[in-house]
């Protein structure tokens, strides 16, 4: 079966019905929530504290719901505009790009407390143009992300490497790029459970810790029940709620309509006594 990055690029290969079947699909919504989990846990972030994360390839925004349940703020960029239309229809949290990372970011400099990127890093391969040279648009891509971080932060990208020739030059430039890190594997015995993450960390936070490679899951560990998601399945059977309000509630209606006004939107009827009040079934 051929790679997808191999039979189109990915502002064409994700149209509108691929898109849509790609969002809609259980099973593929609950590997991204999985994966997008571990890459935040590898991120390493202080509990209890919200961050401003960076989402490479956001898509239709599956990852952005879990960095919204966890209560951080994020931006997402991605080259693809079906799967941003559905973000928008899906009225994300984040602030939304239509970007070709390959060509950088412009954001400025110490913007995000960390980014994380979910199946996104091996597209920078796909090569449909003469002047689309990975190398190049790799170089692009780590520099300007590196300027993008906090001193200190981390970027966590999870990716399907197509060999390790592949590995070694992204890791190869990133390091020439100022990052240093490396690569974490889960369950590297197991061919269908093996995930390949890419921790890399932007220089050293001023008084803060040395940076160390956090260990790969193993084969004691169960593939299909892994440590960190019995730690989220126990946090909530303790009571530790979600930072995200109540979808419905006043205080979550209130919330998007702050949302939708900060976004230029027009007619955004005004908060009142009444603003997420439950009715009384009619008769």
């Amino acid at each position: 079966m051929s790679r997808p990055e191999h039979i189109a690029p990915p502002e064409l290969f994700y149209g509108e019905i691929e898109a849509e079947k790609y969002t809609r699909n259980s099973r593929i919504a609950a590997i991204q929530a999985e994966m997008t989990m571990r890459a935040v846990e590898l991120l390493n972030l202080t509990e209890d504290e919200p961050r401003f994360l960076l989402d490479i390839g956001c898509g239709s925004g599956l990852s952005g719901e879990i960095l919204d349940e966890d209560g951080h703020l994020w931006a997402g960029v991605d080259i693809a505009p079906s799967m941003l239309d559905i973000a928008v229809d899906k009225d994300v949290e984040g602030d939304l790009f239509l970007q070709d990372i390959g060509q950088g970011f412009g954001f400025r400099p110490g913007t995000f407390d960390g980014a994380i990127s979910i199946s996104v890093l091996q597209w920078l391969f796909n090569a449909d143009k003469a002047e689309n040279k990975p190398k190049y648009r790799l170089q692009r891509f780590f520099s300007t992300l590196f300027m993008s971080l906090q001193r200190g932060a981390r970027a966590v990208f999870q990716f399907y490497p197509e060999n390790d020739s592949q590995i070694e030059l992204i890791m190869g430039i990133a390091m020439k790029c100022g990052f240093t890190g490396g690569l974490v594997v889960d369950y590297p015995n197991s061919k269908k459970a093996r995930k390949f993450y890419l921790c890399l960390f932007a220089g050293q936070a001023p008084g803060g810790p040395k940076q160390e490679l956090p260990k790969g899951l193993d084969s004691n560990d169960n593939p299909d029940s892994v440590a960190f998601t019995q730690t989220r399945i126990q946090n909530q059977s303790r009571g530790k709620k979600s930072r995200k309000p109540v979808k419905n509630s006043a205080e979550w209606i209130k919330h998007k309509k702050e949302l939708a006004r900060k976004r230029g939107k027009e007619d955004v009827p005004l908060d009142s006594r009444y603003t997420g009040r439950k009715r009384k079934p009619r008769f």
